[in-house]
């Protein structure tokens, strides 16, 4: 009977439930506390991966931006006028779902009576076509090669500025310079002093020329800025910070940057994303908010330091009951370990375990 009694003790108390419900629990808590949130994560590897991570990327456009660029000048040479190089702007214009392109449209009210023909994309560079029988390419100066002194000036007083400026080309002869802006979020600025505190490099990837985004990365306080890079490059910069054993989340909108999403160690969908980007993406923000990223960020940490707690008291428990269910103060103290007691113990374990994980509903994040 004592033998029984000894062995029914040890096996009840030996009863891996809070060891079992540690890191589930913490992981099904983290979670909830996410989408109620707005932060929606693809699986507990993402929630887990999120609080090692080291540096995070910032695609500028629809990320830092708003996304919403507005046309804000319009500067003809050449001997063109506004208003003609405005026509034949907006037809080209018009085909294109790029932002920049958008905003030109904007300002135009019926484009319908001008034809447009051989429309072509480069990424990362611009649009061209024949629009009323005359060629027209419109981009930067990747594209439009043949540029002279005077739009070279009127770029670099434009990129100085922190506005996109594009060239107008008509027949082969510049027609103007258009320039314009992408207001920064209002929660940029916080957002990326946020990640800075908790230690996290911020870097800014972007297809502006070297002095918009040197403007850009200079008002929000970002020190490392890539520009001039082509949607198929932005992989590429991920692939190299990875190579120096970065952990790397890539934050975007998923227009030109879902390959780079899907490379990064955390790809994150920030609220506007496009569909193509949430399937890329291990965590999606359904706000379009980059505070969200922070926020991200401490809810993975908190997750991973519960999961922590509640590992090291379920194995502190295990490695205190079972030495003393066996009898190890019976020979000295007399002492032995009731089952009814152990398997109050065992209960005990594993609600501690669930209570500490559920304050995790507490946190504010």
């Amino acid at each position: 009977l004592f033998a029984t009694t000894m062995t029914i003790a040890v096996l009840v108390i030996a009863c891996p439930c809070a060891l079992g419900l540690a890191t589930p629990m913490a992981i099904m808590v983290g979670t909830g506390k996410g989408a109620e949130n707005g932060i929606l994560f693809r699986n507990a590897e993402s929630l887990e991966m999120t609080h090692k991570v080291s540096t995070v990327v910032l695609d500028k456009t629809g990320t830092v931006t708003i996304g919403k660029p507005t046309l804000t000048d319009v500067i003809p040479l050449n001997g063109f006028d506004h208003e003609e190089v405005m026509s034949y702007a907006g037809a080209l214009a018009a085909k294109s779902s790029h932002p920049l392109d958008r905003a030109i449209v904007e300002k135009l009210d019926d484009l319908s009576d001008i034809s447009v023909e051989q429309f072509s994309v480069e990424a990362g560079k611009g649009i061209s076509g024949i629009v009323a029988g005359h060629r027209v390419i419109m981009g930067n100066r990747k594209l439009v090669e043949n540029h002279r002194d005077e739009s070279v000036n009127k770029i670099d007083e434009l990129s100085a500025s922190g506005k996109t400026a594009l060239l107008v080309e008509i027949d082969g002869t510049i027609s103007a310079v258009l320039g314009i802006a992408d207001t920064v979020k209002e929660s940029s600025q916080a957002a990326i002093e946020g990640l800075k505190d908790r230690g996290i490099e911020v870097v800014l990837l972007t297809g502006d020329n070297e002095k918009v985004a040197a403007a850009v990365g200079k008002k929000l306080g970002i020190s490392r800025v890539v520009a001039e890079v082509l949607p198929e490059d932005k992989i590429e910069v991920v692939r190299e910070l990875r190579s120096r054993g970065e952990i790397v989340a890539m934050v975007g909108d998923g227009i030109n940057d879902s390959p780079a999403l899907a490379e990064a160690d955390v790809g994150i969908a920030i609220g506007s994303g496009t569909d193509i980007a949430v399937e890329s993406s291990d965590v999606v923000l359904m706000r379009d908010d980059l505070m969200d990223v922070v926020k991200t960020m401490k809810l993975s940490r908190a997750t991973m330091r519960n999961i922590k707690q509640n590992l090291f008291w379920a194995f502190f428990y295990n490695s205190l009951g079972i030495p003393v269910a066996a009898g190890v103060f019976y020979l000295s103290l007399g002492f032995r370990l009731n089952p009814m007691i152990a398997g109050a113990a065992m209960a005990f374990s594993s609600v501690s375990v669930v209570l500490n994980a559920l304050r995790l509903r507490k946190l504010r994040i």
